[in-house]
């Protein structure tokens, strides 16, 4: 049995170093997740209130059909898993059929 090699500080302190880079990015893409998510449900703010004033039904089954194939192809080429891009966008447009469905009553 051998043991494994302790790091030396140096390398433990690069590792911390690039850790904290890692992080940093991963932040910042958190926001842009947030303000990207903002600007979506602005459109489909609009949509809904389109969908009221001219009594369209607040859900499209095929247009969601549509994008969640969309999305599972666009999941795929970016190296994503499919199927939590497919989860992930599901939960969304349940969020925006449930503001359209408010905007309804």
């Amino acid at each position: 049995m051998t043991d494994a090699p302790v790091p030396t500080m140096d390398a433990t302190a690069r590792a911390a170093e690039v850790l904290k880079d890692h992080r940093a990015s991963i932040d910042r893409l958190d926001a842009i997740l947030v303000y990207t998510l903002a600007e979506r449900f602005k459109h489909t703010q609009a949509v809904g209130q389109l969908k009221a004033e001219h009594d369209l039904p607040p859900s499209d089954p095929a247009r969601e059909a549509r994008q969640i194939d969309r999305l599972e192809h666009l999941a795929r080429d970016a190296n994503l898993d499919p199927e939590f891009a497919k989860q992930f966008l599901a939960f969304i447009i349940r969020e925006v059929i449930r503001h359209h469905e408010k905007l309804q009553k």
